[in-house]
């Protein structure tokens, strides 16, 4: 191994406490016909919209619980229930404009990893917020688990009159302000809006351990903080021109900036 031309020599082993992966997997999940529920007002206009367009999804919140296999130990089950936001133009008359409007569905998911086991008491000398007297609780030494997804494609969507059973689970607060709606309905309407979202998803077990690790040197960094007091025309100078931009890739290249020497 080396830095610069210099070899960089062995000093050390230390011990670390980091969080190992101990079991992880990725999904790719089509959700199918997941019902959007609205407010009020806005279900109103689905209940007369002569047309509509999803336009658009993202994940609004992901809630994640791990409980422990009972009859296979060192694995658990971890239970995951996805909010997505969805935008839809919604048309309440030929010719009329259409208008937006943001409603809420989710989807449960659940796997099972292996996390290893454990049956330690953890007490951290960490404190709650800003208060100087309270510690962080007890904890158990339970896997954690992560969960990394982006926003899902809108692959399909339907507007489908008299839905044959409604939707019982009552919407988060907190699901409803981060989309900027409030009042969702649980789905008992003339007319409900399916989507159907396309999910890409990694879900992981980690559990602290300590581990003995080689260490070479301390991370010194080796680069000097600058201020910079270029114009804006200056640093705007030594921005690279976006030729992809203007030339956008075809799909037998690699999607590689091409370079416009003549626009450098």
């Amino acid at each position: 191994m080396s830095e610069n031309g210099q070899e960089r020599c062995f000093k050390d082993a230390v011990c670390i406490d980091a969080g190992r992966v101990y079991d992880s997997c990725c999904d790719r999940d089509c959700l199918e016909d997941l019902a959007v529920l609205f407010c009020e007002s806005d279900q109103e206009r689905i209940n007369n919209a002569v047309g509509v367009r999803a336009k658009s999804a993202e994940i609004n919140s992901v809630y994640i619980d791990v409980e422990p296999e009972t009859f296979n130990k060192g694995y658990y089950s971890v239970d995951i229930t996805f909010y997505f936001t969805v935008k839809v133009d919604v048309i309440t008359a030929i010719g009329a404009p259409p208008v937006t409007v943001t409603g809420i569905t989710y989807f449960d998911k659940k796997v099972i990893l292996y996390g290893s086991e454990g049956s330690a008491k953890i007490y951290s000398s960490d404190f709650v917020g800003d208060d100087p007297d309270e510690q962080l609780p007890v904890s158990a030494n339970l896997p954690k688990a992560v969960v990394q997804t982006v926003d899902p494609i809108v692959l399909a969507y339907e507007l489908k009159k008299h839905p044959v059973k409604c939707c019982c689970r009552k919407i988060p607060r907190c699901v409803e302000s981060r989309a900027g709606v409030s009042g969702i309905g649980n789905g008992c309407n003339d007319s409900t809006l399916f989507v159907t979202l396309g999910l890409f998803t990694v879900v992981q077990l980690i559990r602290n351990v300590q581990m003995l690790v080689p260490v070479y040197d301390f991370c010194i960094p080796q680069k000097e903080c600058t201020t910079t007091c270029d114009s804006p025309c200056d640093r705007f100078s030594k921005i690279k021109f976006p030729t992809n931009e203007f030339f956008p890739p075809t799909e037998l290249s690699d999607g590689t900036d091409s370079g416009c020497t003549a626009c450098d």
